[in-house]
């Protein structure tokens, strides 16, 4: 035990509490660190309510040291990954400590320990858990508040991770487009020559066909993320969890599916950044957070940008220019509904088509997010 320092497992509601909460201390005076909503991680947590677990083991940990809450730390061996990767890859993810490395230390030996008796040969992260959910260390951009579903960290966390002997195996990029460079009539002429050559139709999500239109959209993402570095299939049940978690924030016009010829081609999603009424709520929906959440998101339209969550392009019918519809469909609309800007990310930093497909549409590259692993 370095210097007084204990490694515990998470194994009972209040422990549980104590994993949740400890972020709130370490960011209490960080501006731009955005709290999450506490009844929504106990639901994410619970082992009984969320299907992710239906393919995966977790373990969560806090490190103590004279007794104090100084860092956690959580393990996933994501069976789901592995079988269709066929490799042996454990994950870590949650970390968070003090400008500590002595507690890094112990907290990553615990996590390697951890995942080598599951039979695991390498450590990757941070996933929490997979890349369906929010992944990577911030490594720039750390002047800007963090859009929905994307993490936030101490700059000293990747360089803890790093002095461990964690290196860099992907960085991941997020673009910012702003109304104040508009899409040129070119562009906009150009897309449109695609679009009526390829026969491509473009429309909005249905939501008064939720559950078919969310079916549909799982056939899309499955098969258009299949060759994506890192990804992971999501089974029905646990697509539909996150589609109904997010339906509260879905703008069916920022919702688009893309068919040629009728068949099935691409899927964009860009959601209203509820973060800028999340930061304000300190992670309470209650007493009174639910009244900011209403007031600002439903009376003051404060939220003046969008995150262009996820978009994907089923191979057979990737090449033919849909992501540039997509891109400019969403710019057009958003501009309309009075958004401001647009983060696109992540995009994998080798995936030249949508880097540049970003960078056609003035996005600038203003957030890196790296991922780390090393052999175990």
């Amino acid at each position: 035990m370095a210097q007084g320092i204990e490694v515990i497992e998470v194994d009972s509601p209040r422990r549980l509490n104590d994993f949740i909460m400890l972020p709130f201390r370490l960011y209490k005076n960080q501006p731009n660190w955005v709290a999450p909503l506490i009844s929504e991680r106990k639901t994410f947590f619970d082992k009984n309510k969320n299907p992710f677990y239906h393919g995966a083991k977790t373990k969560l940990f806090l490190a103590l040291k004279s007794k104090e809450i100084v860092g956690r730390i959580a393990t996933c061996v994501n069976f789901n990954h592995n079988e269709y990767h066929q490799e042996k890859t454990g994950f870590f993810g949650f970390f968070e400590c003090i400008y500590d490395f002595e507690v890094a230390s112990m907290l990553f030996k615990v996590a390697m320990i951890t995942l080598k008796a599951e039979g695991m040969e390498k450590m990757r992260g941070p996933m929490n858990f997979s890349t369906n959910h929010e992944i990577g260390f911030l490594i720039e951009g750390f002047e800007y508040p963090p859009t929905v579903m994307n993490p936030y960290n101490e700059p000293y966390l990747p360089k803890l991770a790093e002095k461990f002997g964690l290196k860099k195996v992907m960085d991941l990029h997020g673009y910012l487009i702003s109304r104040e460079i508009p899409i040129s009539e070119r562009q906009v002429a150009l897309v449109n020559k695609i679009r009526e050559r390829h026969k491509i139709e473009i429309r909005p999500v249905d939501m008064s066909k939720f559950d078919e239109e969310v079916k549909l959209i799982n056939g899309i993402y499955n098969q258009a993320w299949s060759l994506n570095w890192g990804f992971v299939p999501m089974p029905e049940d646990e697509f539909v969890y996150m589609a109904k978690d997010l339906k509260p924030i879905v703008d069916p016009d920022m919702a688009l599916i893309a068919f040629v010829g009728g068949e099935p081609a691409g899927f964009s999603l860009a959601v209203p950044d509820i973060n800028q009424v999340l930061i304000k709520m300190k992670g309470r929906l209650f007493p009174f957070g639910i009244f900011t959440l209403l007031w600002n998101a439903k009376i003051r339209h404060t939220i003046n940008g969008v995150r262009m969550l996820t978009m994907g392009v089923v191979p057979k019918f990737q090449k033919r220019g849909i992501d540039n519809i997509f891109y400019v469909d969403t710019y057009l609309k958003g501009v309309e509904k009075g958004y401001d800007w647009a983060e696109l990310s992540w995009i994998l930093e080798t995936n030249e088509l949508m880097c540049r497909a970003a960078a056609n549409m003035s996005g600038k590259l203003y957030k890196k997010y790296r991922l780390v692993e090393m052999p175990i």
